[in-house]
């Protein structure tokens, strides 16, 4: 097989261990291969060792498998000095029986030298550290919320039904109220004149809900605890946002014109920037970036047939931040996305069309990004201009002259 890369490397990436195999021209026989294997520790000093080692071996490219976490700091070390490639570790699959630490790393040098894997798509070092951030974020916010369902568990064992009055546990008013209760304040009267401006109009009802069995001694500590925790995420968040905000204020151009997407304001535009980049050279067409995102159907076909399109999983953080968007956005009925989503719900239901404008928007922001322009709606009376005649003469005509006729089209007179 023709070999593409003189000399390569593949490394074989454990969390304690990397075993690196370097593939280069044989010094005994003309057109023959050789390689040599060393295995190097997982340190900052023995990181720097193999980078040093493959300067020296004059390597053109290096490729490892992602495995888990551990690949980040191997990357990093070599990125500053060498050209790494992250390989699905799906498409590295070898022979079976041939499974030691050597063997995988003389495996991945051979397929690589060879070109028969294409490398992963890995943001520059600014976005990854962007995405972390994100990340944390997103993990702390849903922590939160997993907090709060554990008060409300606490609260109703105590027999205090307040989320039977109000939308949730937590406001102004329900703090105050927890705190009350956590000094001892138990009857109900007392409790519900400590409700603040609009949940005032509603005193009758929570001196009804908020008779209780609730005591300092078991249920106070477990509401101390869980309260403390909420304020210990609520500042986490905070503190990422402004963090967050800071290192977005380079791209501030770009930030505003990806807010222009429905759906995408605040938060949310902050995580798809995070996880995708503003590099849209790394995507050649829209389709490339829909496929790594997993937004679009697969493909399985054999003999002839379709045997179903599930997507691919793509990255779980940008698919949860886009279906958040995509049903934020088709709430302005008198919208693309919104036709777009009712045009597929008739005939798939609600859970699956949601997919049609999550898949618009991953467009919309290749577009933004690639192009620096402002979202533009197609209008709601999209499905019907798609669909009608004249669109579909000038579809037609469009498709005869890509075949080299010239073609001229006139409505025939109605008789």
């Amino acid at each position: 097989m023709r070999v593409l890369y003189e000399r390569c490397a593949g490394l074989d990436v454990h969390r304690d261990t990397v075993v690196a195999t370097v593939r280069m021209p044989s010094q005994k026989r003309r057109g023959s291969r050789s390689s040599e294997t060393r295995t190097f520790g997982t340190t900052v000093r023995e990181l720097e060792k193999l980078a040093d080692w493959l300067v020296c071996e004059q390597v053109e490219l290096v490729g490892m498998e992602a495995t888990g976490v551990y690949w980040k700091p191997v990357f990093a070390v070599l990125e500053v000095r060498l050209t790494c490639w992250l390989v699905n570790a799906a498409h590295l699959k070898n022979v079976p029986g041939r499974k030691t630490d050597v063997a995988d790393s003389v495996w991945i040098a051979r397929i690589m030298e060879c070109g028969l894997v294409r490398p992963s798509f890995v943001p520059p070092k600014e976005f990854r550290e962007l995405r972390d951030l994100t990340r944390a974020r997103t993990a702390a916010s849903q922590e939160r919320v997993r907090v709060l369902q554990r008060l409300e568990k606490v609260l109703q064992d105590a027999g205090i039904k307040l989320t039977s009055v109000v939308a949730g546990v937590w406001s102004k008013s329900s703090r105050v109220m927890l705190e009350a209760l956590m000094e001892g304040v138990t009857s109900p009267r007392e409790l519900s004149e400590l409700a603040r401006e609009r949940m005032r109009s509603k005193r009758e009802a929570l001196t009804e809900v908020l008779a209780n069995r609730f005591t300092v001694e078991h249920h106070g500590v477990l509401v101390q605890g869980l309260v403390s925790h909420i304020d210990e995420l609520e500042a986490r968040v905070t503190e990422y946002d402004a963090e967050v905000a800071r290192r977005l204020e380079p791209h501030a151009e770009m930030m505003d014109l990806v807010e222009t997407i429905p759906g995408l304001g605040g938060r949310l535009s902050q995580v798809v920037v995070a996880e995708i980049g503003s590099d849209m050279t790394q995507f050649p067409t829209t389709g490339h970036l829909a496929s790594w995102a997993g937004v679009c159907p697969g493909n399985h076909a054999s003999g002839g047939k379709r045997r179903g399109g599930m997507s691919r999983p793509g990255p779980k953080w940008l698919k949860l931040a886009l279906t958040e968007a995509a049903w934020s956005a088709i709430r302005n009925k008198d919208s693309y996305l919104a036709a777009h989503h009712m045009q597929i719900k008739g005939r798939a239901g609600g859970q699956k069309a949601v997919g049609a404008p999550r898949h618009d928007l991953v467009i919309a922001y290749w577009h933004i990004v690639h192009d620096h322009v402002p979202f533009r709606d197609l209008g709601a009376d999209w499905v019907s201009r798609r669909f009608s005649v004249e669109h579909r003469a000038k579809r037609l005509s469009n498709q005869l002259e890509a075949l080299g006729y010239s073609v001229s089209v006139e409505r025939k007179d109605e008789t």
